[in-house]
């Protein structure tokens, strides 16, 4: 399937023509699950009980990943992406993790993920009339402003002395149609248990990603602890390891990171026309520096072949994106399921009334938008373009100079609800390559130069009279890769970041200002404007169409339903699973399809029809990878990693025929963990057998 096009189906635009959502279409919030639909068309009642065990086990994962709970000693199903941050972090010049795997013996070597957080749901709360009461009657940048601190002082007063254990967050539902409170349950000690090799869990690289058939272990545990100990957790959800069936209905519980179906066709339009294109362009160059850096030896490789791993996938995912915006038809279809909907409005006098013309008002702001875009993406947006340094400069300076504000008068990302996990990931020892962190300075400073000028003001305040490549290599000599340097300038709050003489430190202190300038014009003039019409096109979808919309992905907890079936598209059927013996055949013993050795060693100990990855049509999209696939009675039989090359249009449009998610499953999961890697402890655990000292 590797070189189908993707394009807008017929059934894709047809969707459009209604905001009601259709079978297997959906990433739904636990507290209006389409129970009622799932029972229709499958015949399998979801009741509340189900519904409550999924989310108690259920994970969000501070790496922008899902995850679930799955045995009674606080283990973890996630994938390997999103987990191979902490095994980068683990490893060293000697003991390259994401080479060899992350292999132990026993619960004693299970060590600490830097910065990472798991959270689990545990109640929702509806608090939109508070928020938009308190936004009620203001404009732009005062809308913006209002609406925050509203939303900062439910976040501290609904976690206030329990924020220790506890995340509140308000989620932002249906483009600014509804506010909930979510309220977690946090573990901020979250242990690496098992992770395979990369060449295992991405066994086909780049030119398999977004495809199918696959043939990866894309799965990894970790653990949550707490005071040392493992976090008991008796009502885990139970592990499966029979084979997938073809047409079973299948539930997936994680957190969908970002669509836009809600989006007018006005605001699809501008991303089809800027923001896509910058981004591809800028993604496109930085991967081939990342190459070339690659090149200068093993421990350039070894260090920059996650940060690339990263681009590469973005840089699919947009790709995908935009060909499907691009596609015949695709934004005539979306205008005209615009003008459904203005016309259902327009028949009901006392609606139109109550709702004017907000599309209109979009449709201005993008003007608007097409000049403020390129300040705002890489003053603030994308600054830095991916270094870590330059990202914790900028943390420490902005956060101690908003916590000097009330609380409801900070940016929103350093509220007080949001404090103890910036802490965490800003304290937390992790490894910086210097180099590589230069690298990406260096390439954002060019971009600056390239995209705005250098003649413009910000330019001049970036660089002043000397060169990208002198500014970042002055700026290599910061301190900032010692976490205990972070920690003291956390700890002395303003005066010690504004005594500091780091480099860095004193760069974002004398540039940030032109960042905040392109943020509060970038809010002042789109998102305000942008988020008070979204109301209004809120209150008149739910006038015309009820609970039946379900709201766009905000890597918030979610459920979607579909079935195990493969697909046809261009008269070129694929099967829905792959098994043991398509890997063996697959396997080339070159890059990206070459074994790693000890599936090199398993060859003839594993049973060649063994399911090893499966699809279904379940909704997902970025911020999925690691969610648990549940079968009817809530058991875990696999771990999405992946959608079809269809499924990237899935940002905006969700086809049943061809969309599909690609699961690792548990039953090659559970005979590769005693077969391949030597994991009878292991697999003792997620099969619920006792726990026995020195094991796990």
């Amino acid at each position: 399937m590797r070189n189908l096009f993707l394009g807008a189906s017929a059934a894709c635009l047809a969707a459009f023509a209604s905001s009601a959502a259709l079978a297997d279409e959906g990433m739904w919030t636990y507290d209006n699950f389409p129970a009622a639909q799932v029972k229709a068309t499958y015949g399998v009642t979801l009741d509340k009980a189900w519904l409550d065990h999924v989310q108690a086990n259920a994970v969000r994962l501070s790496t922008g990943c899902s995850a679930s709970v799955v045995s009674a000693q606080g283990l973890v199903l996630t994938n390997h992406h999103c987990v191979s941050d902490c095994a980068q972090d683990l490893s060293t010049a000697t003991s390259d993790h994401l080479k060899t795997g992350y292999v132990i013996a026993n619960r004693e070597e299970e060590r600490t993920c830097p910065g990472m957080q798991a959270e689990v749901l545990l109640s929702i709360k509806d608090v939109t009339d508070t928020v938009k009461s308190a936004a009620s009657g203001k404009a732009g940048g005062e809308f913006v402003k209002a609406r925050n601190a509203a939303i900062a002082d439910i976040e501290r007063t609904n976690c206030a002395g329990k924020e220790a254990v506890q995340t509140c967050q308000v989620v932002n539902l249906y483009q600014d149609g509804q506010y909930k409170l979510y309220t977690f349950r946090k573990f901020s000690d979250v242990r690496l248990v098992f992770a395979p090799e990369l060449a295992t869990a991405f066994f086909g690289g780049d030119p398999d990603n977004f495809n199918f058939p696959r043939y990866d272990l894309d799965m990894s545990f970790v653990r949550l602890y707490e005071n040392g100990k493992p976090v008991a957790t008796p009502g885990h959800l139970v592990w499966n390891p029979a084979p997938p069936k073809d047409g079973e209905l299948t539930i997936v519980a994680g957190n969908p990171g970002t669509t836009n179906r809600l989006l007018t066709a006005d605001q699809l339009a501008f991303l089809r026309d800027v923001s896509f294109p910058m981004t591809l362009t800028q993604l496109a160059e930085l991967r081939g520096r990342l190459i070339e850096f690659g090149k200068r030896g093993p421990e350039q490789q070894r260090v920059a072949s996650h940060e690339l791993f990263g681009i590469e996938n973005s840089y699919k995912v947009y790709v995908g994106q935009l060909q499907a915006l691009s596609g015949p038809g695709f934004l005539d279809g979306k205008r005209q399921a615009d003008a459904e909907l203005k016309a259902k409005v327009a028949a009901d006098p006392k609606l139109a009334a109550a709702t004017g013309d907000p599309w209109a008002k979009i449709a201005a702001v993008q003007t608007e938008r097409a000049g403020l875009y390129a300040p705002y993406v890489l003053l603030e947006g994308r600054a830095g373009f991916f270094s870590p340094l330059y990202g914790y400069a900028v943390e420490l300076v902005r956060a101690a100079q908003e916590r000097a504000k009330p609380n409801t008068e900070r940016l929103p990302e350093y509220a007080d609800a949001r404090l103890p996990l910036l802490e965490k990931e800003i304290t937390d020892a992790k490894p910086v390559d210097k180099d590589l962190n230069q690298l990406q300075i260096e390439f954002w400073l060019l971009k600056v130069r390239e995209v705005l000028t250098a003649d413009a003001p910000q330019t001049k305040l970036l660089l002043g009279k000397d060169s990208p490549e002198t500014i970042a290599a002055r700026l290599a000599g910061s301190t900032l890769a010692d976490p205990a340097v972070r920690k003291a300038l956390w700890d002395g709050g303003l005066p010690a970041i504004q005594a500091s003489k780091d480099p860095l430190i004193q760069y974002v202190l004398a540039t940030d200002g032109a960042a905040r300038a392109a943020r509060k014009a970038y809010e002042e003039r789109v998102t305000g404007p942008s988020g008070q019409a979204a109301q209004k096109i809120a209150a008149a979808r739910f006038a015309v169409y009820g609970d039946k919309v379900y709201p766009d992905a905000t890597f918030s907890p979610r459920l979607s339903y579909g079935k195990v079936a493969g697909w046809t598209y261009r008269g070129q059927t694929v099967p829905y699973a792959t098994t043991f013996k398509g890997l063996w055949e697959r396997a080339t013993g070159q890059d990206p399809f070459a074994l790693a050795p000890r599936w090199e060693a398993a060859r003839g100990k594993l049973s060649d029809d063994t399911v090893f990855d499966f699809v279904t049509t379940n909704d997902i999209t970025g911020g999925n990878s690691g969610s648990p696939v549940l079968n009817a009675k809530g058991e875990v039989i696999g771990a999405a990693f992946d959608g079809n090359i269809h499924s990237l249009g899935g940002a905006f449009a969700y086809d049943g025929s061809i969309n599909r998610t690609v699961v690792a499953s548990t039953a090659a999961a559970t005979e590769a963990f005693v077969k391949v890697y030597g994991q009878q402890a292991l697999v003792d655990e997620l099969l619920g057998k006792p726990f026995k000292k020195g094991g796990r």
